[in-house]
């Protein structure tokens, strides 16, 4: 998370500008989950994309601009929705606590 949050995901490469990017982390008691799912639901609901965290519980998507929820699945956790909106050229930070 290029100038948000340090040891977080790096853009380096990535022309912010031209992409909707959806990226965060997921935590349990303050700690991160590297153990979790994240998956990306269009605004109907259908299932578009799932990635897992990295062992510091963060998560990136490049989705197109509009409505979004994202679901996130770990083990001995309920699943937490988050509503999100990506637009072109901004960076949508979510923090997810189970």
């Amino acid at each position: 998370m290029c100038g948000a949050t340090e040891g977080g995901l790096s853009l380096d490469g990535v022309d912010v500008k031209k992409e909707a990017i959806i990226q965060g982390q997921v935590t349990k008691g303050g700690e991160p989950v590297g153990t979790a799912y994240v998956r990306l639901l269009d605004r109907t609901g259908e299932f578009t994309a799932e990635v897992p965290t990295s062992a510091t519980g963060h998560f990136r998507f490049f989705a197109g601009p509009g409505e979004w929820t994202l679901r996130t699945l770990a083990p001995q956790s309920e699943p937490v929705d988050s509503k999100v909106t990506a637009a072109t050229g901004v960076i949508a930070e979510v923090a997810v606590t189970l």
